[in-house]
């Protein structure tokens, strides 16, 4: 708990975060990476270099700021986030150094405008905040290793198959080595994997959603490889996993994690829309409905540049024939000749009202201008907040 006086310093400082607040944390990453070089194992160095680590831990910063005195109404996208941290294996010991390094970039940012009161409220709140993290965070280690086929840390799986669905997704059949049984999961969570390519300094780890329904011996993740563009680099992990590991090499992986889930306890329609990548999580929820709900009304949308980027068609082609609950839809931005779609160019409301009843569960998931587009639509079309449910590619944040 945090003293009176301490909460009003805090709440007074939420403006000058606002303003200054991703140019204290550019400057946090760059003095905690020269200090604890170590931690580069960890972070996620393209979303260093597009600054979208920076941004997404201001605006955590700046949240948490403004709820300083009400935390319990951000600890759903806390436990998010932490999710992602026992994902990546972050430790409790590497909080201070993380609170050390942040007080320190506010105070160089800020210069004398960051008193030795205002220091020391933020180290105060700080504490209070990296203890909500530890805490969540040390119940979801000890759940996912107890849980059946569980296991903390990261366990080494063989690459079963790999098998290539689309001109830029691959799929991945990663089996254990030790043939011990695998945990579950619900659908919509993802897995973490760690590599090390060849000629990089650090390890690298990367989130990737589980594209098929639980219940299996193995687990399956679809990939795309990230491409050079104008303004950023080929991916790595990616760019390694398509091109270097074969059928038969080793991954490092941990425990399935994620607060995005399908809610299996309603009966009302369902509606899962997926962009480019984004299918992956849709493919697990839409694969579990029709095992699990059969009867369960769905529809499911999937938006794609054409036939080329368009992963796993057939398999979908293949569940709608077979289900007679399920519809499917295809758009297409740019179909090449002889491709054939529900719809040319993008989702919108209209196109949207005439394929879907507002009277469902929306799931989405895509890139951020496609999943605003849909969040945009579904406000306009005044679907509650609470049957709106989407997954965020990148840093989360509060």
């Amino acid at each position: 708990m945090l003293d009176a006086k301490t909460i009003e310093i805090i709440k007074s400082t939420v403006p000058v975060l606002e303003v200054h607040g991703q140019t204290i944390t550019r400057k946090f990453y760059e003095t905690m990476f020269k200090n604890h070089p170590e931690l580069l194992n960890v972070f996620n160095h393209a979303n260093q270099r597009q600054g979208k680590q920076p941004t997404a831990l201001a605006n955590t910063v700046y949240a948490a700021a403004a709820h300083i005195d009400r935390l319990e109404e951000i600890l759903p996208v806390v436990k998010g986030i932490a999710q992602k941290h026992r994902a990546l294996g972050i430790l409790p010991e590497q909080y201070p150094i993380v609170g050390e390094n942040l007080l320190a970039a506010i105070k160089m940012v800020l210069g004398d405008a960051a008193t030795d009161e205002i220091i020391e409220a933020w180290g105060k709140a700080y504490g209070v905040i990296a203890d909500v993290f530890i805490s969540v965070e040390a119940e979801m280690y000890q759940a996912s290793e107890q849980q059946p086929g569980g296991w903390r840390g990261f366990r080494r799986f063989i690459v079963d198959r790999k098998i290539k669905e689309s001109n830029v997704i691959t799929s991945f059949y990663l089996k254990p080595e030790d043939g011990k049984e695998i945990a579950s999961y619900f659908p919509g969570q993802y897995i973490t994997v760690r590599v090390k390519p060849e000629g990089q300094s650090f390890t690298h780890l990367r989130h990737y959603s589980l594209s098929t329904s639980p219940g299996h011996d193995y687990y399956r993740i679809s990939i795309k490889r990230e491409e050079a563009e104008a303004d950023k680099p080929a991916g790595i992990v990616s760019s390694y996993l398509h091109n270097d590991v074969l059928e038969g090499d080793i991954l490092e992986v941990s425990a399935p994690a994620g607060e995005f889930t399908l809610d299996q306890s309603k009966e009302i329609p369902v509606v899962l829309i997926s962009g480019g990548v984004g299918l992956t999580p849709m493919v697990s929820m839409l694969e579990t409905l029709l095992e699990q709900q059969p009867a369960r009304e769905v529809v499911y949308i999937h938006a794609a540049r054409n036939g080329s980027h368009h992963a796993m068609k057939e398999h979908i082609s293949q569940l709608t024939q077979d289900h007679p609950a399920l519809s499917s839809y295809l758009v297409y931005e740019a179909p090449t000749a002889g491709e054939s779609c529900d719809k040319i160019g993008f989702i919108d409301l209209p196109w949207l009202q005439t394929v879907t009843d507002s009277n469902a569960d929306f799931y989405f998931c895509g890139p951020t201008p496609f999943m605003q587009a849909v969040n945009r639509a579904l406000k306009q079309w005044d679907v509650p907040e609470e049957r709106v449910h989407f997954e965020f590619f990148g840093p989360q944040t509060v």
